[in-house]
């Protein structure tokens, strides 16, 4: 048993994410490295593939509804929680118990205007994040993988569940943004358009 002064306590990372079905624990860091390349790839395709007559800018910003995302800013997200979680791993491997901050993304689709910027431009800048923290994660060792942080309130994390949670961003929200295509796309088709 621990004392109130002793810190947080710890909480474990989430093993399994009971929406999309994604795992941590299975994924190794070379696992990790792969899985952030295919990211480019995996949401270039619908960032800019459209059926003939489809107005592909305006699906891509369009929001199923006033408390969802569109497609484009759930993939300005992911460019942006990919390189967050690169920056935490880097801070993790780097110093010593690093404290690290948490992160808002409301706020940042908000002061970045995530709706507003170009499909292309950010598919190749998701894809450039993916590319630093995949070279990240094969430069380190494999000793550094536990090294620990303090993310506050969430309890202390290993270096490890940086790389993974990089992954999970960018599984996790390719699915949402398949999900409001095919919304967005259905009530366009439901209005005649």
């Amino acid at each position: 048993m621990t004392s109130a002064s002793a810190g947080p306590a710890y909480v474990p990372p989430r093993e399994r994410c009971e929406e999309c079905g994604f795992e941590y624990g299975p994924v190794s860091p070379s696992d990790a490295a792969t899985a952030l390349r295919s990211f480019g790839r995996r949401y270039r395709a619908p960032m800019t593939r459209f059926l003939d007559g489809e107005d592909g800018d305006a699906l891509l910003r369009q929001r199923p509804s006033p408390g969802v995302w569109s497609a484009l800013e759930y993939a300005a997200h992911v460019r942006d929680a990919v390189r967050f979680n690169g920056y935490m791993l880097r801070k993790t491997l780097t110093e010593d118990r690093p404290s690290l901050p948490a992160p808002n993304p409301e706020q940042t689709a908000v002061d970045n205007k995530y709706n507003e910027q170009d499909p292309a431009t950010v598919a190749s800048e998701l894809e450039a994040q993916a590319e630093k923290v995949a070279s990240l994660i094969e430069s380190t060792e494999a000793s550094a993988w536990e090294r620990p942080a303090d993310w506050g309130e969430r309890g202390e994390f290993p270096a490890l569940y940086f790389a993974r949670n990089a992954v999970h961003e960018g599984h996790h929200h390719l699915l949402d943004v398949g999900r409001v295509l095919r919304h967005v796309r259905e009530a366009a088709r439901a209005e005649g358009r």
